[in-house]
């Protein structure tokens, strides 16, 4: 009997997809439900299981090829393969297999697993260990860190014990619930860390052109880069002397800088640069999921949206005046600093309410406006840019503003912020001013209409009332897609936005 594999229902809207990788191959033994292949669609990544146990059969749409709703992906023979299909299961994706800490032999195994990675995300990558084989563990003592095109994922001990074999290296990529490394406790810890010292774990291929053999941590690249060390000042402790984040922060406990490590080299006579001695002192690092997913989606979004932008510029004396006259009772009620982002978030609230474009999506042929406000509050964290969601923010007063903001950017610095803290934004906006930018003009965050950028405070001198006064200006900007929201509705909401924060009062009188 043979059964068809076909691409399943991919969601509203979604009549194609492409696909992606195929975890099986022809004459492969698969098991119910094992998945044998991955779709992506422009919104989400679907897993494709198997309908039955037994052979694949041919495969029909190849990696790459796009394909249609309940179209014929492959076919799957059911038969004398079937039996022993669970078993290559097991043995070619134990993460299937086996609960979150799965316990074997007699108890004194206990399998470190893949947690849940969130809704739509099927993979991570293994982004830094901080064990390695033969170190003792404490219950829920971190492991490693994943991860993926949203989050940072920190994967603890399931158990105390010794980590006797490492499965997955740093930079390889694992499924939801695959198996990462192996803890033995109880009598077996110390027999098993003995074991696995004549096997040690997998080492991820080291990146072309860096002329080293041995690939350090990317987590130890970051913290040297931001610490002004390089990989010579370090005393690496991982195998084959893969440098580790530890040995990074013990090197600077030692009083280990860049600029006393040693004397400083004789010059060298002068000569043109060859082409292999630039090869030797560039460096090759694979970008992170999350990296990699923000470059494909600013780029769709140039590629989709009719971005236009237009700016303004705020006086921003009134609102300094009143933070500074209430931000200290302000702080003692609230247990919270009162700071801009409160002010600029009700302003923008405001003018979403008279301009509601802006806080609409188009979806094929329709505009969907939303009756709220979740608002996206951008922030630059060591791995990348995050947008975190503050929901229903129109409904907040400004302390409850200052906390949730407060709240999510400490998630966000911390690597703790989930899937649903980051999803159903309707409107963002982007601080460029706490980096130094005097103006700047941000791309959308699609599905979203509109991204409202602000710049630093710089006194700049004005004219007023016929005469030159210096001011504290800010510059502000809308990025917003053309194709819903036409000039004089995006003009006349940076006006509205601009007339608030230059008489705050209004915000008080819903003006």
């Amino acid at each position: 009997m043979t059964s068809e594999v076909r691409v399943p229902t991919l969601g509203e809207s979604v009549t194609e997809a492409t696909v992606a990788t195929w975890f099986k191959k022809p004459g492969d033994a698969v098991a119910v439900d094992e998945m044998l292949c991955e779709l992506e669609t422009d919104k989400v990544t679907v897993e494709v299981p198997s309908p039955i146990a037994g052979t694949l059969g041919d495969i029909v749409a190849a990696e790459g090829e796009t394909v249609g709703v309940n179209a014929l992906l492959a076919t799957i023979s059911e038969g004398g393969a079937a039996a022993a299909a669970p078993a290559a299961k097991d043995a070619a994706a134990p993460a299937k297999a086996a609960p979150a800490a799965a316990v074997q032999d007699s108890g004194s195994a206990v399998d470190v697993m893949v947690p849940t990675l969130g809704e739509s995300v099927t993979e991570a990558t293994v982004s830094t260990w901080f064990k390695k084989v033969g170190d003792t563990v404490a219950q829920d003592e971190m492991l490693c860190e994943l991860e993926t095109d949203k989050v940072s994922v920190e994967v603890p001990a399931p158990a105390a014990g010794t980590l006797t074999e490492i499965i997955a290296a740093e930079g390889s990529t694992v499924e939801a619930n695959g198996k990462l490394a192996v803890i033995a406790s109880g009598a077996g810890a110390a027999a098993s860390a003995s074991a696995s010292a004549a096997a040690p774990a997998p080492a991820a291929q080291p990146s072309g052109g860096t002329g080293k053999d041995v690939e350090d941590a990317p987590s130890a690249k970051k913290a040297m880069a931001e610490a002004g060390l390089s990989p010579d000042q370090v005393q690496g402790s991982g195998r084959d002397g893969r440098i580790m984040k530890d040995d990074v922060a013990r090197a600077l406990a030692a009083g280990t800088s860049a600029a006393a490590s040693a004397p400083a080299p004789a010059a060298a006579p002068a000569r043109a640069a060859s082409a292999p001695d630039d090869a030797s002192r560039e460096e090759r690092v694979r970008m992170t999921r999350l990296k990699q997913t923000m470059a494909r989606r600013l780029k769709e979004a140039q590629n989709t949206a009719a971005i236009l932008t237009t700016f303004n510029e705020v006086d921003m004396t009134e609102v300094m005046e009143l933070r500074n006259t209430y931000k200290a009772d302000f702080e003692k009620k609230h247990g919270v600093r009162m700071g801009f982002m409160s002010f600029f978030t009700k302003a923008c609230c405001h003018a979403l309410k008279e301009i509601p474009e802006v806080n609409a999506e188009i979806d094929g042929t329709d505009v969907i406006y939303k009756n709220y406000v979740h608002m996206g509050v951008a922030a630059g964290t060591p791995t990348g840019l995050v947008v975190p969601v503050i929901r229903d923010v129109d409904t907040m007063s400004f302390a409850g503003i200052e906390k949730a903001i407060g709240a999510m950017g400490k998630k966000a610095r911390d690597g703790k912020l989930t899937m649903a803290d980051m999803t159903g934004g309707t409107f963002t906006i982007s601080n460029g001013g706490v980096y130094g930018s005097l103006m700047t003009a941000p791309i959308l965050n699609p599905p979203q209409s509109g991204i409202l950028g602000m710049a630093k405070i710089q006194d700049r001198p004005m004219a007023i009332g016929g005469q030159v006064v210096i001011r504290p200006m800010m510059y502000i900007s809308l990025s917003y897609d053309h194709r819903i929201i036409d000039g004089k509705g995006a003009v006349t909401f940076l006006v509205r936005v601009k007339e608030m924060l230059e008489d705050p009062r209004r915000l008080l009188m819903d003006l």
